[in-house]
C-alpha cells in the first residue's frame, strides 16, 4: 500500500517518529555529557548529598536549557547540515520536522527551562541558564562559528555553564571552586572537539565552517590539543588548594589526567610522523570523554571519602 499522505501531498509522519525527531533536535548526546558534570558539582558544593528533589530539578532544567539551545543550533545550521554527511540524518535535513516547528520548539523549550529553574531551583540558576542559551545560540552559533577557527574555544563557554548552574543551585551563589570547574571544562573543550573536527574535516570544508581540524594540518592541530590538555590537567589540580578537594579527587585528577595527556602526545607524535588518521584522532576524542567522566565521578565521591589533601 502507498504511504499515507497529508492534504499537501507530503508523507505523514507517525507520532512516535515525530516525537523521536523532536528529541533528536535537542542533541541528546551533548545533553548527556553536560549532565555528567551537574550532579557531581552539586554534591561537591554541598559537601554531601543535596536534596534529591533539588538534584532532579536542576538536572531537568539544565537538560531542557541545553536541549532548547541545541534545537536553536539545528535551526541555525540547517543549511550547513544538509551539506555534511555527519549531520545528514538530523530532523531538519530529513524533513521530519519543519523549520517553523523546530524554531517554535526551540523557543518553547528554552523559555520553559529558564522559568522552571528560576522557580523550582532559584533565580540565579534560571539567569545562568538564560545566559548559557544566549552564549550558545548567539555568541557561538551565529557570531563565531563561521568567522574564526577559534570558534569552539570561546563558544565552548556555553558548555561550561552547567557547573555554574549546579553550584548556584546548592549555594545560591558562585565561588572560586566553581570558577576552577568552569575553567576545567573551558580548557578541556578544544582537545575534546578538535580531534573530532579532524575526522570530519571534509564535511566542515564543504559547509564552509572553519573548524581548526578542517583548515590546519594535523601537526598544527595536535600541538594545540597537547597544550590545552596540559592546561586542563593543571587547572583540575587547582581544586585541591582552592576548593579543599581530597585524595579521591586529587589522585583521580592526577592519574586520569596523565593518561589523557599521554593520549594527546601520542596523537602529536603520529602527526609528526605523518601517520595521524581520523581513527587515531577519535581515540583522543573518546579519551577526553572518559577523562572528564572519571574526573567528575571522583568529584562526587570526594566529600564522602577521606579529608582534604591540604
Amino acid at each position: 500500500m502507498p504511504a499515507e499522505t497529508s492534504r499537501s501531498g507530503a508523507p505523514r509522519i507517525g507520532l512516535r517518529r515525530k516525537a523521536r525527531a523532536y528529541f533528536l533536535l535537542t542533541k541528546p548526546q551533548v545533553i548527556e555529557l553536560l549532565l555528567v558534570t551537574t550532579a557531581p558539582t552539586m554534591i561537591f558544593a554541598a559537601g554531601g548529598w543535596p536534596s534529591p528533589l533539588l538534584i532532579l530539578a536542576t538536572m531537568l532544567g539544565g537538560a531542557m536549557a541545553a536541549g532548547g539551545a541545541g534545537a536553536f543550533n539545528c535551526y541555525i545550521d540547517r543549511e550547513a547540515d544538509r551539506l555534511m554527511r555527519r549531520t545528514e540524518r538530523r530532523p531538519l535535513v530529513t524533513g521530519e520536522v519543519t523549520d517553523r516547528q523546530a524554531l517554535v520548539f526551540a523557543w518553547l523549550l528554552s523559555a520553559v527551562s529558564v522559568i522552571f529553574l528560576a522557580f523550582a531551583v532559584n533565580p540565579l540558576s534560571g539567569g545562568l541558564a538564560l545566559l548559557a542559551i544566549l552564549l550558545y545560540v548567539v555568541f557561538y552559533s551565529i557570531i563565531l562559528k563561521r568567522r574564526t577557527a577559534q570558534n569552539i574555544v570561546w563558544g565552548g563557554i556555553a558548555g561550561c555553564m552547567p557547573v555554574f548552574i549546579a553550584w548556584a543551585a546548592v549555594e545560591n551563589a558562585l565561588s572560586w571552586s566553581a570558577v576552577v570547574l568552569f575553567l576545567v571544562i573551558f580548557l578541556w573543550t578544544p582537545p575534546h572537539y578538535w580531534p573530532l573536527s579532524m575526522k570530519y574535516a571534509e564535511d566542515y570544508q564543504r559547509a564552509g565552517i572553519p573548524m581548526l581540524g578542517a583548515i590546519a594540518s594535523p601537526k598544527a592541530v595536535s600541538v594545540q590539543v597537547v597544550l590545552y590538555a596540559w592546561a586542563t590537567v593543571i587547572c583540575s589540580l587547582l581544586l585541591i588548594p582552592v576548593g579543599g578537594a581530597g585524595w579521591v579527587y586529587g589522585l583521580t585528577a592526577l592519574v586520569s589526567g596523565a593518561w589523557f595527556v599521554f593520549q594527546c602526545h601520542r596523537l602529536h607524535r603520529l602527526a609528526l610522523e605523518e601517520q595521524a588518521t581520523s581513527r587515531t584522532a577519535m581515540v583522543v576524542f573518546h579519551a577526553s570523554i572518559t577523562y572528564l567522566t572519571l574526573l567528575f565521578i571522583a568529584l562526587a565521591f570526594d566529600p564522602f571519602v577521606g579529608g582534604p589533601v591540604l
